[in-house]
């Protein structure tokens, strides 16, 4: 087991990126004029927690996909309004493009913010053809914090909503962190103040997945060795429960240069990102 110091410099991607802080700035300015050069619906409310609020950038047409990224942060920082500029190709490629916030611990646990994002994805489905998206085209992705929320909605009973259990057509998970064991001995914890029990609950690197779907699953090389481990670890583990999975380590990419990537439509891993919302059951 790492000693402190290492396992911080391992699982805490602010450590590991000492720069981290211009690249949200840089992504934050971009996303910015994002925001004024598409059409978007800017914090609609999907539950009474406050930031429980989402952004909708709609595309031309009717009955369309729809994509939903959740933002990281370690569960207790961050906002959707760094990440509008992945809307770009998205819109671009015919889909709808869904960002969404939630409330941050401390004011919440992370049992709170999991049931806030299942709550999240049921209200897609059920506004969807408002904004023109079909409910049975949705896909989701995330980064970092936001990937493991991505991957428990695999894991969630949505027929016992009324909801059909294949709600979730497909998901990309970009950097994220799936065991939760270590959280609890690192620093930020004082902010997430996660117990070794909510750990073990929220852990989805071992758990069976309810929903079976296409998988993408994307790390940055330069990420920490342990870090990029636990997403290839979960690749194999969703391999192994027979979604359809791939999985993507990509060169010179560390844990904040990655999510630049996606609003380069060119860019092998948005290319990626593209074809699975496009076309989620091939």
């Amino acid at each position: 087991m790492p000693d402190a110091m290492n396992l911080e410099s391992q699982m805490n991607p602010r450590a590991a990126v000492p720069d981290f802080q211009t690249y949200l700035d840089n992504a934050a300015t971009r996303s910015f004029a994002v925001r004024r050069s598409l059409p978007c619906v800017l914090d609609l409310r999907y539950g009474d927690g406050p930031l429980q609020t989402l952004d909708v950038f709609p595309a031309q047409g009717k009955d369309l996909p729809i994509h939903v990224f959740i933002h990281g942060g370690f569960w207790r920082g961050l906002d959707k309004d760094i990440y509008s500029e992945i809307a770009q190709p998205i819109v671009a490629s015919g889909a709808i493009a869904i960002l969404v916030n939630y409330d941050l611990c401390p004011a919440v646990t992370l049992d709170d913010i999991v049931q806030q994002i299942l709550a999240c994805v049921a209200w897609i489905y059920r506004h969807a053809p408002r904004y023109g998206g079909d409910p049975d085209r949705i896909s989701l992705s995330g980064h970092s914090a936001g990937a493991h929320l991505a991957a428990t909605t695999l894991y969630h009973d949505w027929d016992g909503e009324g909801l059909p259990m294949d709600l979730i057509k497909a998901v990309g998970l970009i950097s994220g962190i799936y065991d939760l064991a270590s959280v609890p001995r690192l620093s930020v914890n004082e902010e997430i103040q996660l117990t070794q029990g909510m750990a073990v609950r929220n852990s989805v690197m071992s758990a069976e997945p309810r929903v079976r779907c296409r998988a993408l699953v994307t790390a940055g090389a330069e990420e920490p060795q342990l870090w990029l481990q636990q997403s290839s670890d979960y690749a194999q583990r969703l391999t192994r429960a027979g979604l359809a999975t791939r999985y993507l380590e990509l060169p010179h990419e560390h844990h904040f240069s990655i999510t630049d990537r996606l609003a380069q439509a060119d860019h092998p891993l948005t290319k990626a990102m593209i074809d699975m919302i496009v076309s989620p059951q091939v």
